[in-house]
């Protein structure tokens, strides 16, 4: 367990128009779902056996399963973890959980992850490599484990109920779009997941590896700044690669746009890993070495418009042909950014088609003249 369990996340660095919790994606979905009521004991003992399971980002795949990684570490605090032992010895009702049945017929966390641990924790006795032992509760409670507990008490909590969502996806098949709105409208402790959170576990295979690989790089680091907790960096590496290859395709909302090329791509069907690996590093060390770490930040924030465009712009430049002045990649981004059109492109309606084309246009024209 790490040490770090119940510190705070990092500071994020602001990100313009990266935010897609709002954008609606247009569907419809044959969805199959039903309500089933666990004893407290079952549940820490399907845990254990690993019949649920919370799929962490770095979890890995299981044959037969479709989604890993969705979930963030473990958050509450000790008060937290003691009041919520403390309400299922008092009898009370707690929340209950939404679980996705996969067709091996384990069932993922979607929403609960928190209150199971917890229990998994106090029911072995340790958390955070200490024992758990309850403090922030009243007086009778306070010291005891889960094996301490009285009798009465002990079979009041293994009695306890706690009330599940299964749901599962008929149609369409072939992806997971609905679990992936379900659990974006689930608010976990008051905080939205991300639209890239979500990804990592829906999509998860080769590509979503690959891009925890590559926002190691040490140029994307210097342009992107401190590792986003949220994942936005990895969505910012996503959305350079969508744009560079499917760009002709690209229709709103910005954020099924990702999700498709995500989920047709999540094994590098189409392009290989070696080269998604090399475009990249060559990409942004160019934009590092010659523009500068602030080349994607108009003001204090980095603006996810003018970091697609210029690397694709830049991205293209390389692949037509050798550079033998990359200091003209800092003149060509100079004056980008005094043109009006393109200009026009990065400071609203950013996910519009028509901008989206205009600006991938005006940066490939711009790079195109370096020499």
């Amino acid at each position: 367990m790490p040490n770090d369990l119940f510190q705070p996340l990092p500071p994020e660095e602001d990100v313009e128009d990266l935010d897609e919790v709002n954008e609606v994606i247009p569907t419809a979905y044959t969805i199959t779902s039903y309500g089933a009521d666990y004893p407290v004991d079952g549940l820490v003992k399907r845990l254990e056996q690993g019949d649920i399971v919370v799929p962490l980002f770095n979890m890995p795949e299981v044959p037969g399963q479709q989604a890993v990684g969705f979930q963030r570490e473990f958050v509450w605090t000790r008060p937290q973890c003691d009041r919520f032992i403390e309400s299922l010895l008092l009898g009370l009702p707690v929340p209950g959980i939404f679980l996705v049945k996969e067709p091996n017929g384990r069932l993922l966390v979607l929403d609960g992850q928190q209150r199971l641990r917890t229990l998994q924790y106090f029911y072995g006795g340790l958390i955070q490599a200490k024992e758990f032992a309850l403090d922030n509760v009243q007086d009778k409670w306070k010291g005891r484990t889960y094996k301490t507990l009285e009798v009465d008490d002990r079979r009041r909590l293994d009695d306890s109920i706690i009330h599940a969502t299964i749901v599962r996806q008929d149609e369409p098949s072939d992806d997971l779009s609905s679990i992936y709105m379900i659990f974006e409208r689930l608010n976990s402790g008051g905080t939205f997941l991300q639209p890239q959170e979500i990804r990592v576990a829906l999509y998860h295979g080769k590509l979503a590896s690959l891009l925890s690989s590559l926002n190691e790089n040490e140029s994307w680091r210097a342009l992107y700044g401190k590792k986003s907790a949220r994942l936005k960096d990895l969505e910012l590496i996503l959305r350079f690669f969508a744009m560079y290859y499917q760009a002709k395709t690209y229709k709103r909302p910005m954020k099924e746009f990702l999700n498709r090329y995500m989920a047709s791509n999540i094994n590098l069907q189409s392009v290989s890993e070696d080269t998604l690996r090399q475009l990249f590093m060559a990409t942004t060390e160019a934009i590092h070495r010659a523009i500068g770490v602030r080349a994607f930040r108009l003001k204090a924030a980095i603006n996810a418009a003018v970091a697609d465009s210029i690397m694709v712009g830049v991205a293209r430049r390389l692949a037509a042909a050798p550079v033998t002045n990359p200091e003209d990649f800092k003149t060509a981004y100079d004056e980008l950014l005094q043109d009006a059109e393109y200009l026009k492109t990065i400071g609203r309606s950013t996910a519009d088609e028509e901008f989206v084309r205009l600006r991938l246009e005006r940066s490939t024209n711009a790079f195109a003249k370096v020499r």
